[in-house]
């Protein structure tokens, strides 16, 4: 069993930052791309960042130059680094993985998502 657990969400004003986390555990053989996604009330869920365990990078038109995504291999989990927050950026922002399990299993797993809201 595999799970994806995310932290960091919360309240802050615009112009703020937040950092969030997400650790991946359970039977775990191989991770290659982790990214974050965001859905806000009435619109479809969008890209934010990606990045795979080499270190290469992707990050969606709004948040590139403001918005940080990073990982660490070795406890399989990827950080958000949020800066110069803006109210559009109000959203629940979801952990996704596609990870391959011991059994050699492959299934896209998904966090339970951590609200973020940008408000003065």
């Amino acid at each position: 069993q595999v799970q994806l657990v995310e932290s960091g969400g919360g309240l802050v004003q615009p112009g703020g930052s937040l950092r969030l986390s997400c650790a991946a555990s359970g039977s775990i053989f191989s991770v290659y791309v982790m990214g974050w996604y965001r859905q806000a009330p009435g619109k479809q869920r969008e890209l934010v960042a990606a990045i795979s365990s080499g270190g290469i990078t992707n990050y969606g038109d709004s948040v590139k130059g403001r918005f940080t995504i990073s990982r660490d291999n070795a406890k399989n989990t990827v950080y958000l680094q949020m800066n110069s927050l803006k109210p559009e950026d109000t959203a629940v922002y979801y952990c996704n993985a596609p990870i391959r399990d011991y059994s050699g299993s492959y299934y896209d797993y998904w966090g339970q998502g951590t609200q973020v809201t940008v408000s003065s």
